[in-house]
């Protein structure tokens, strides 16, 4: 607070210096001097005397500490068309981060955003967020963002950064090595058609994707199984039935905020729709999507193959096929498999497994059940996970082998999330470029060369 030669007074009496005022002005409240003092009376304070003391001491002590400091509000030179202090704004953007997509609705003040809200016009997401999706925000007012680039834990100049990096490139290039772009799923075809004008400036260049939640074995289960290497789109809207494993639909697994408008219109009884779906969630921790499961069956995580193996083959006995040699007893799942069998066309089976094996004997579920064509459409892949395990498997040996001289990771952090991320800060060692495009210190920029 800014100091004041301002003189506070009470009243009149303390303005003028009254002398009544000024012989009691030693006491705080000299209108509640003992009576006796006050009329030689000799009588001692009432109880209702107490009681305004009391009051208005509280009251005085609570308008002293509302005395707020001067601020000082500084106006639009220019001010911009569309702001309006005390007024809000919103914008239409998108969120994307990692394969994660939502459209959203931001809300700023004076140009800062400080809320995101879903887009209800989206036919996707249908004004749906995520905890995710809405906390993203906070990532614009992080103090620990980097303000510029850096090479070898200096500040360098843009113009120095990009020479450096094209005559780096070029020279590995010119010496036939081989230089990596690495990055999550992206969804955004600008930047794949940049990527691509990249690699022809740089003959030897390659774009490898990983996901730190791979669905790379239902890709490569849809591969094997229809010739198709990607994630189908799952409708759980059309579905009465719905067996999870480990699948947590509603919270992380795929397209959560897409899944949750799905699966909340079966779970709502309607005129139209006068039953609820029926869901199975087999799984071992418990997740969003077990929470609200009608029958939630607790499993090991080396039992999760073991249960689609059970499911199979109950579901095989009733038409009439093959059984495989697996399988095993659990809670619940005898009703499951009557349930699909009496949902056949509108029922859907999932799994989180990134074993190709159990998801070919999913897919094989989802074909006794007549699910593919209503519940899962295979000619409309979904694009949120594309990453692809064996390809980088390959690039972390070719890196550690030093095939690879150049490595640059545009907004992701493998180091950290990825499973031999270890065995990749131990390998970029050997590259003579490695540059992390990101906006934030991470476990990824503290091994690479240039930021």
């Amino acid at each position: 607070m800014e100091k004041s030669n301002k003189r506070y007074w009470k009243g009149i009496e303390e303005l003028t210096n009254d002398p009544a005022f000024v012989k009691h002005a030693d006491k705080e409240f000299p209108e509640f001097l003992p009576i006796a003092e006050q009329n030689g009376s000799g009588e001692a304070n009432s109880r209702r005397d107490f009681l305004k003391l009391m009051g208005f001491g509280i009251a005085a002590a609570t308008l002293a500490a509302c005395e707020a400091p001067v601020r000082k509000a500084i106006p639009y030179l220019n001010k911009p068309v569309d702001v309006d202090p005390g007024i809000p704004n919103y914008y239409a953007s998108t969120y994307s981060a990692g394969g994660d997509y939502a459209s959203i609705v931001v809300k700023t003040r004076e140009g800062r955003p400080i809320k995101i809200e879903g887009n209800k016009m989206s036919p996707i997401t249908r004004g749906g967020t995520s905890a995710q999706v809405e906390g993203a925000v906070l990532s614009l007012y992080d103090k620990h963002r980097f303000t510029g680039p850096m090479h070898d834990g200096a500040s360098i100049a843009w113009a120095d950064l990009d020479a450096n990096i094209s005559s780096a490139l070029s020279n590995i290039s010119n010496q036939g090595g081989a230089t990596r772009v690495v990055t999550n799923s992206v969804l955004s075809p600008s930047f794949k058609a940049a990527v691509g004008q990249f690699a022809a400036a740089f003959p030897g260049t390659e774009h490898i994707t990983y996901d730190s939640a791979s669905a790379h074995g239902i890709i490569k289960a849809n591969e094997i199984n229809f010739g198709k290497a990607a994630i189908p789109s799952y409708d759980f809207s059309k579905a009465k039935t719905i067996v999870s494993f480990g699948a947590d639909f509603l919270g992380t697994w795929i397209s959560p905020v897409e899944f949750t408008k799905q699966y909340a219109q079966t779970r709502k009884v309607t005129k139209s729709r006068p039953e609820m779906s029926r869901h199975y969630q087999f799984e071992t921790i418990l997740s969003l999507t077990g929470a609200n499961a009608d029958y939630r069956t607790s499993i090991r995580p080396s039992q999760e193959g073991l249960a689609v193996a059970s499911l199979y083959n109950m579901i095989a006995r009733r038409m009439g096929r093959p059984t495989v040699n697996a399988g095993g007893e659990f809670l619940h799942m005898e009703e499951a498999a009557a349930d699909l069998m009496n949902s056949r066309g509108a029922a859907v089976v999932v799994s989180s497994s990134n074993d190709a094996n159990v998801q070919i004997m999913v897919n094989l579920i989802n074909e006794m059940l007549e699910s593919y064509g209503s519940t899962i459409n295979l000619s409309r892949a979904a694009h949120y996970r594309q990453g692809n395990d064996e390809a980088m498997a390959t690039f972390i040996a070719d890196l550690n082998a030093g095939r690879v001289k150049g490595v640059i990771f545009f907004d992701c952090n493998p180091v950290y999330d990825h499973p031999m991320g270890a065995q990749l800060a131990e390998a970029l060692a050997k590259a003579s470029v490695s540059i992390a495009i990101t906006d934030r210190p991470s476990e990824t920029t503290q091994v690479v060369k240039t930021i």
